[in-house]
């Protein structure tokens, strides 16, 4: 819907990885997700600009390489664009991959709406020696082209002044340097693309069925390729008969000659255009290699966690100093102005210890989201999914469904939304079940913690292990539900594999200070709340405030649960009910802890050693803290995960089917390895 009166409706689109997103930043400041490879714009972002004392509605839309839709957001995006609301169609492409990005500015051209395209990435042509000719482009495609740098921010004005001076005008005439063939029209002067003449014909003989029987039909042409192309759903909406027309499917021909006048167009508007693609090649050979491309992305993984530890460890150490003080300053103030021992245990040792024990991870939280921010934004993440596309075969699902799985790496939210991806409805669902078993930046407190209190110099080494762990739960049970399922085409994954790429130092900002932001806000909410709550049931029973836990109702819970639990090793009610709080958010395992525990800084070494001693007391020993990592990894994911998978899915059945699942693999896993242990 529009706006307002006067508003210039502006639709962003282009294939993925072209920097739509970054454009649209650039224009409306919106800090929204920009990452180096698909699957994460999966709805359309709307946004406003002010130019030349006039407002633009800016609409951001999914990434696709073709009007013939497919995805969810394929079909999102060509949705959107034939509706009449759209004014200018700004196509953004990609001008370091032209050859690639030219085929849906032909389709879009087609549609006979004003298109302006934007060769986004010039300050990338320009590196690599490239050219393209500015004044012959426009001419063989009759729209305007104009190039910019997203990133850099040029060029930006004069897109939008073209945009603002094309909007009533959808094409201007085409000149070619051949021959307008034999045809009865001249459509050589008229169209970008002109087809064989056997297509020509039929596409003249059903614009005059659809005249005939559609007198209000806009773009006949366009309408007639997609009959050739035997689109169903343009032929579901205007049936029409044309079986003596359409004796096959043209789609394959249609898309050959497209790409015979793209290979014409680039022969005369590209100098230089693999003088610079070498070294991506020399580093895909590696990257990208049947066998070594996965053992790659391992040590990669293994690196990040390195530093994650490491510098992370040092870091966490200042803030520790930096909470112990003001723990110290608060309580002795609450003590000076005569406050009750009530509020005092509150604010000390529920909400200072609670919220500050997840706070002191946040420097590994930072480590770890800037090193996936500059692996996504160099180009090297879509190679993952490219080389874990013949796993994701043989399990019976898209390559596409690994691009869900790798983003549950940094928040389980985000990828199960990116399930959207997927063309096949069984696929996504299958997608939505395996996503919360990757591990996600949430619960690397927990892994930090329990792995360098019980494991020592293996500390990184036992935390790394559950990423890979969860992957390969993931892929086990994928296997075993793909058995369950009807035989299908294995469907190939289509992903760009972008050129790489210094990272940009803006879209790595964003990215991290989204993420330690939301961290943050997690911390001085959900966290700070359930930190209250749980020094409420700690401290209180049938009889009222009883100070302390003994006869507490979070006692009476947790012990209530412990022959549930005491098979895994886990059969202590302190811990049953930190899984408990888990639920509201997995960092709060961690401040829950601290304050079952009674243990003020439980991440500093002093609050490690006092943990460690009484775990230590009760039996607690590192076969049963690796047992607690692996029910923390494959059990249910947090409370906003939970209702993310019942609004993509739809379904409370499979929503609740999913956290039966995720319980039961979490409890046998953790049983298995515990018993299997303890025997050996």
């Amino acid at each position: 819907m529009r706006e307002a009166e006067g508003d210039l409706n502006v639709a962003f689109i282009g294939n993925p990885n072209c920097g739509k997103t970054t454009l649209f930043n650039a224009y409306t400041g919106a800090n929204l997700k920009v990452a180096n490879w698909p699957g994460v714009t999966v709805e359309k972002k709307e946004g406003r600009f002010n130019f030349h004392d006039n407002e633009f509605h800016l609409v951001d839309l999914p990434g696709l390489y073709s009007l013939t839709s497919y995805t969810m957001e394929e079909k999102l995006s060509r949705k959107y664009i034939l509706e009449d609301d759209v004014d200018v169609i700004v196509d953004v492409a990609d001008a370091s991959s032209l050859e690639r990005n030219l085929y849906l500015t032909l389709q879009l051209v087609e549609l006979g709406k004003p298109v302006v395209l934007a060769l986004n990435m010039m300050d990338i042509v320009e590196e690599r020696g490239m050219e393209i000719d500015f004044h012959r482009l426009p001419e063989m495609l009759g729209i305007p082209v104009i190039p910019i740098s997203a990133r850099k921010g040029t060029g930006l004005n004069i897109l939008m002044h073209a945009v603002e001076h094309h909007k009533d005008k959808a094409f201007d005439k085409v000149e070619h340097h051949h021959e307008g063939g034999k045809h009865i029209h001249n459509h050589h002067d008229e169209f970008a693309v002109v087809y064989s003449d056997d297509i020509e014909d039929k596409i003249d003989l059903i614009i005059g069925r659809l005249e005939v029987k559609y007198p209000d039909m806009k773009n006949y042409r366009w309408h007639a390729i997609k009959f050739l192309e035997r689109d169903d759903e343009i032929i579901n909406l205007y049936p029409v008969g044309l079986d003596d027309i359409v004796d096959k499917n043209y789609e394959t021909e249609i898309i050959k000659q497209k790409y015979d006048f793209i290979e014409e167009v680039i022969s005369e508007v590209l100098v230089n255009k693999d003088a610079k693609s070498a070294a991506t090649d020399k580093i895909d050979s590696f990257f990208t290699h049947e066998f070594w491309g996965i053992p790659i992305f391992l040590g990669i993984m293994a690196i990040v966690f390195f530093f994650t530890f490491t510098v992370g460890d040092y870091l966490k150490g200042y803030i520790e100093e930096g909470l112990t003080v003001f723990s110290d300053l608060v309580l002795n103030l609450l003590q000076g102005i005569g406050t009750g021992d009530f509020v005092c245990s509150l604010v000390v040792d529920g909400i200072i210890s609670g919220v500050g024990g997840v706070i002191t991870f946040l420097p590994n939280i930072f480590i770890l989201f800037l090193a996936l921010a500059f692996l996504e934004d160099s180009g090297y993440m879509s190679r993952v999914a490219y080389v874990m596309d013949g796993i994701m075969g043989k399990i019976g699902l898209s390559g596409r469904a690994f691009i869900p799985m790798l983003l549950g790496f940094g928040c389980t939210v985000p990828a199960v939304m990116a399930s959207r991806a997927l063309e096949n409805k069984k696929d996504r669902l299958r997608t939505i079940l395996v996503t919360p078993f990757m591990s996600c930046s949430a619960r690397l407190p927990i892994y930090v913690l329990l792995s360098e209190v019980f494991f020592g110099d293996y500390a990184m080494l036992a935390a790394y292990s559950m990423y890979i762990i969860g992957l390969i739960v993931a892929v086990v049970i994928a296997l075993v539900l793909s058995k369950f399922g009807e035989k299908k085409e294995t469907n190939t994954l289509l992903i760009e594999l972008p050129e790489y790429k210094a990272p940009n130092a803006r879209t790595i900002f964003i990215y991290v200070w989204e993420k330690v932001k939301d961290y943050l806000t997690k911390a001085g909410t959900t966290i700070f709340a359930a930190s209250v709550v749980l020094w409420i049931l700690l401290n209180f029973g049938p009889n009222g405030f009883i100070g302390g836990m003994e006869n507490s109702f979070g006692e009476s819970i947790g012990k209530a649960l412990v022959p549930i639990m005491a098979p895994l090793g886990l059969g202590y009610w302190q811990v049953v009910v930190s899984l408990i709080s888990g639920i509201a958010a997995k960092e709060v395992v961690v401040s829950s802890m601290s304050v079952l525990f009674n243990i003020d800084n439980i991440s500093s070494a002093e609050g490690m050693g006092k943990f460690s001693a009484a775990m230590a007391e009760s039996g607690f020993t590192a076969i049963n803290a690796y047992s607690l990592m692996l029910f923390c990894l494959l059990y249910v994911p947090c409370a906003a995960s939970i209702a993310t998978i019942k609004k993509e899915t739809g379904s409370v059945k499979w929503t609740v089917s999913s956290i039966i699942l995720q319980l039961a693999v979490a409890w046998t896993v953790s049983c298995l390895f515990y018993q299997i242990m303890s025997a050996i």
